[in-house]
């Protein structure tokens, strides 16, 4: 079987063809060989994912272009905005729909809801239900030329898929011209508040390739949709479209007067819409009409036009300009919308105060204004970020795929409001309330925008959900039992949000909180061996008995980071009293839950197996303590041979090269992942046991014939933690192959729903690539690379600034800079491997020509440097270390 990606892929895609053993109950084939070339070339730097119109790989493209927490604006592979989710609905999927299938789904039938698969099985497209586009006049040899920019108006088109700016370029052999649409919104790490806008920037390019002037115009226009669902009568009221005429600034500004305002003071699409341009010669049109035709290019200046409710009624904004031959002109629009109430169904008292960006913006004008005044800072600095994540010697598609997850936070997947809270849902539209046994996975927010982690932890998980036994609700108020998992990662991430604070402000405020959520842990250990045996919620959706390893583990690694926390605020006791649980736990973990070949559940030894559990099967989760363990840098939580072992089973029972002879043989399974493809499925049977999910028979256990990706990521960062590069690159490659453009949306991983949230596990890859590891308050970063050591580069982030790393190996030296693009980084302690054989002599750190005082440790292959007192690096400032 060969799949469609290895029709259109760079790179082959990882599936079929294969031989494989009978694969019943679970037992699959082990034969997971793949060719040593292929294998390679996932380490290639290679080039930019460029999707083409040649190769049928534009229609299902959507990529998010609007702010983070507005709702969604899809980017189509044509540069077409579609999906215009933005209206609050809160509806469930990107496109609600039901789709029937050859396989029982769960307690579903033969049925694909969105929160099962839909648009993995069926992908959406070309939902638009407003009115928008752009299209080009070109003048030249006499002749008129005009083309909308859309699919079918030409010869090629070329998608660049880099997150979060993609550019489109459009080609026509007829035309002097190169044109290029670079499309975005303000996205700029540790910037919540410049990334929260609700606009798009759409910046045309036009070189003129040709040997005489040409003269061009382009025109864009927008559909005033404000009340457009809510409002259809001719008596409901009156649709307003207004241009605006400021300097270097043209917009049409789109309202709605209701004829009752009390009537629709709630709705969803109650609000207010802008389409502007940025610079000069450029004119308003307050009522752009369609069908499109070369007339659509005159504009009269000024004016104002209010029709019916009933009525359609498009703003246009025209820019024309002579282009002498060799001449690069830009055309930037900015489309802005304003819609103030959150939606009915996430029903708590927060969203009734609306979105977070009503604290900056009165309406969509005043959007438009403010990225019309912020525009070079805005886009200068979303497009250095773009260049820095980018600027790597990581694989390109390494770098899209475990990037672009964090796309999700400009869906309605995610919300914050106006009190400042964030909200979301798993997936859009299913599973409310932050749920804590899916979130917990989401490396990517924690590090690109700490400060809405630290008030999550802080707001959510350490105020409203927490009870008085330390107990976390695992969805604030919407289920008020606290899930294991969840509790566990929560305390986790509580030291990832320390260690990327610029001091120790968050964890001294919340101390007391976190050391109440972490006794909980231990209090859950009801026989004192170190092991969780308290029957609770996980993330998969039931209550399972017994001592469960990744559970176990998971809740060690928490209480681990709850000890180092307790040691930073000098709390022995409490530090102590952590030290004995994990040290036990640990012993009895490795000693009872491992088989010999992988960890189990062991089962309670009064209900045994009757309710549902993994048991003696191979779970995909099974050393997370561990994975998470090396994302916020605690150490070992499974020993190390074991945990080695441990993965390699996961490898050889469980991930597969072709799922689809797997899942013929079961059912209930929800379609992630289909035949051709290859993945990592949840829970294998090797010892072909006859019940092996235990007696009950649950629609639960469908979860374990799947292939979800934020439990794939996690298995592919902690693969690359512990050296095992080349199965954490092909795991990663299979879910990018997965989401190739020819078959599905590349930028929506989907588990319950659309935009997944645990999807952003994704980045924990990219941390454990770089061997990174940091702790603000005490001015600490350590990079340990690993592959490429002799010649690495990669971006970072840390509490207040962020920039790229590389290293390099000559043969007398080995040389570590740092350079600062954003904000500040405070250091004062560098952890580095040493990468020669040969005996130190002497390490120097200079900065801005000045050298650094230090002294160095070396213990094995880390070397310790110290700094005498510590520096602070600016942005455009650099640190070097030579060894």
């Amino acid at each position: 079987m060969v799949t469609a990606g290895l029709l259109v892929s760079r790179i082959p895609a990882i599936a079929g063809p294969f031989a494989w053993n009978k694969p019943g109950n679970g037992k699959i084939s082990s034969d997971n060989t793949l060719n040593p070339d292929l294998v390679k070339s996932l380490y290639n730097r290679g080039a930019v994912t460029t999707y083409l119109k040649s190769k049928n790989e534009l229609q299902y493209i959507g990529m998010p272009v609007g702010g983070i927490n507005c709702g969604t604006v899809y980017l189509g592979g044509d540069g077409r905005l579609w999906l215009w989710d933005i209206f609050n609905k809160n509806q469930e999927g990107i496109e609600p729909k039901v789709v029937e299938w050859n396989k029982t789904v769960q307690d579903m039938g033969k049925k694909v809801r969105s929160r099962d698969g839909a648009c993995y099985i069926q992908p959406s497209k070309d939902i638009r239900p407003i009115e928008q586009g752009f299209a080009i006049k070109v003048k030249y040899q006499g002749a008129a030329i005009v083309k909308r920019f859309h699919y079918d108006d030409w010869e090629e088109i070329k998608f660049e898929a880099t997150y979060p700016i993609a550019i489109v370029r459009y080609i026509d052999a007829k035309l002097p011209l190169e044109i290029k649409l670079t499309a975005f919104s303000p996205f700029i790490p540790l910037d919540e508040d410049n990334s929260n806008i609700p606009a798009t920037i759409q910046s045309f390019e036009i070189k003129n390739t040709g040997n005489e002037p040409v003269e061009i115009a382009i025109v864009g226009w927008l559909e005033n949709a404000v009340n457009k669902f809510s409002a259809t009568a001719n008596g409901d009221g009156k649709r307003i479209n207004t241009v605006i005429n400021q300097k270097d600034q043209v917009s049409v500004f789109a309202t709605f007067t209701p004829e009752d305002k009390a009537k629709y003071a709630d709705a969803g699409d109650t609000g207010s819409m802008c389409l502007s341009f940025i610079g000069e010669n450029a004119k308003g049109i307050c009522s752009f009409q369609l069908p499109f035709s070369d007339t659509s290019f005159i504009s009269t200046d000024g004016g104002e036009t209010a029709v019916n409710a009933s009525e359609k009624l498009i703003a246009g904004v025209v820019s024309s300009q002579k282009l002498l031959s060799g001449e690069t002109i830009k055309k930037d629009f900015v489309i802005s919308w304003h819609f103030p109430n959150v939606g009915k169904r996430i029903d708590i008292p927060d969203a009734r105060t609306g979105h977070y960006y009503l604290n900056k913006f009165s309406d969509a004008r005043a959007v438009a204004d403010y990225v019309a005044q912020h525009f070079s800072h805005l886009t200068s600095q979303t497009k250095l970020w773009n260049s820095t994540w980018y600027d790597s010697s990581l694989p390109w598609w390494f770098q899209e795929r475990t990037f672009l997850n964090i796309s999700a936070l400009a869906t309605t997947t995610s919300h914050r409001f106006k009190t400042g809270r964030s909200w979301a849902w798993e997936g859009v539209g299913a599973c409310e309330g932050n749920c804590t046994h899916v979130w917990q996975y989401a490396q990517a927010i924690g590090r690109i925008f700490p400060g809405i982690e630290r008030d999550n932890r802080q707001r959510v998980d350490l105020g409203i959900s927490l009870q008085e036994d330390g107990g976390i609700w695992f969805r604030g108020e919407y289920d008020k039992r606290p899930a294991i998992d969840g509790q566990a990662g929560r305390v986790l991430g509580c030291l990832r949000e320390h260690q990327m604070s610029a001091d120790n402000t968050f964890l001294k405020n919340n101390w007391i909180n976190i050391k109440k959520a972490t006794q909980f842990i231990i209090n859950q250990d009801k026989n004192s061996d170190g092991m969780t045996d308290t029957p609770m919620e996980n993330t998969l959706d039931a209550v399972w008995d017994g001592e469960i390893a990744w559970i176990v583990g998971l809740c060690i690694a928490a209480v681990k980071a709850g000890g180092v926390m307790a040691e930073e605020m000098n709390d022995t006791i409490f530090a102590a009293r952590c030290k004995e649980y994990v040290a036990k736990g640990i012993k009895n973990m490795d000693e009872l839950l491992f088989n010999g070949e992988y960890y189990i559940h062991r089962p309670d030894a009064i209900k045994g197996r009757k309710g549902i559990g993994s048991y003696n099967t191979c779970h995909i989760d099974q050393v997370l303590g561990q994975s998470w363990a090396w994302q916020v840098g605690i150490g070992r939580i499974n020993n190390k041979e074991k945990t080695l072992t441990a993965l390699r089973s996961l490898w050889k029972h469980n991930f597969m090269k072709d799922v689809g002879p797997f899942e013929e043989q079961h059912s209930g399974w929800r379609p992630y992942a289909l035949p051709g493809e290859s993945g990592m499925v949840m829970n294998t049977n090797p010892k072909n046991e006859p019940h092996p999910f235990g007696e009950s028979d649950t629609w639960q256990i469908g979860y374990f014939y799947e292939c979800m990706t934020g439990f794939e990521h996690q298995v592919a960062s902690h693969l690359m933690a512990e050296g095992m590069t080349d199965e954490s690159l092909i795991l990663t490659r299979a879910v990018h192959d997965r989401y190739n453009a020819f078959k599905r949306n590349p930028f929506n991983e989907i588990e319950c729903s659309d935009h997944y949230g645990r999807a952003m596990a994704s980045y924990g890859t990219f941390i454990t690539a770089c061997g990174f590891e940091y702790h603000g308050p005490k001015g600490f970063i350590r990079f340990a690379p690993k592959w490429g050591k002799e010649n690495f580069k990669a971006p970072f982030t840390t509490a207040l600034g962020w920039g790229t790393y590389s290293q390099k190996k000559t043969r007398s030296k080995q040389v570590h800079l740092f350079e600062l693009k954003y904000g500040s980084l405070q250091l004062q302690k560098i952890s580095l491997e040493k990468m020669d054989p040969k005996e130190i002599k002497s390490i120097s750190v200079i900065m801005d020509g000045q050298k650094i005082p230090a002294d160095f440790t070396l213990e094995d292959a880390t070397i310790l440097i110290t700094l005498l007192k510590p520096v602070s690096i600016q942005a455009n400032k650099s640190l070097v270390v030579s060894i």
